[in-house]
């Protein structure tokens, strides 16, 4: 996988639940979970900004480019 999302490692530091953020975010706990998880095939924007709102952080914090290994 090349993108990785860091979404459990924004919460701890901000210490928010998924529920907590499931309700600020307005999505479901499932489709957060999903994301959380690194299930996701994609993240529209307005999803990621609203997370990036409720977490006080930038899109960078939360998604990670790693290469994959040849």
């Amino acid at each position: 996988m090349a993108i990785v999302v860091n979404l459990d490692v924004m919460m701890a530091k901000r210490k928010k639940s998924l529920t907590e953020l499931a309700g600020e975010v307005d999505i479901t706990l499932a489709n957060l979970s999903i994301l959380k998880n690194n299930k996701a095939k994609a993240v529209r924007f307005s999803t990621l900004e609203s997370i990036c709102k409720a977490l006080d952080c930038q899109p960078g914090d939360i998604l990670e480019y790693v290469p994959d290994e040849v």
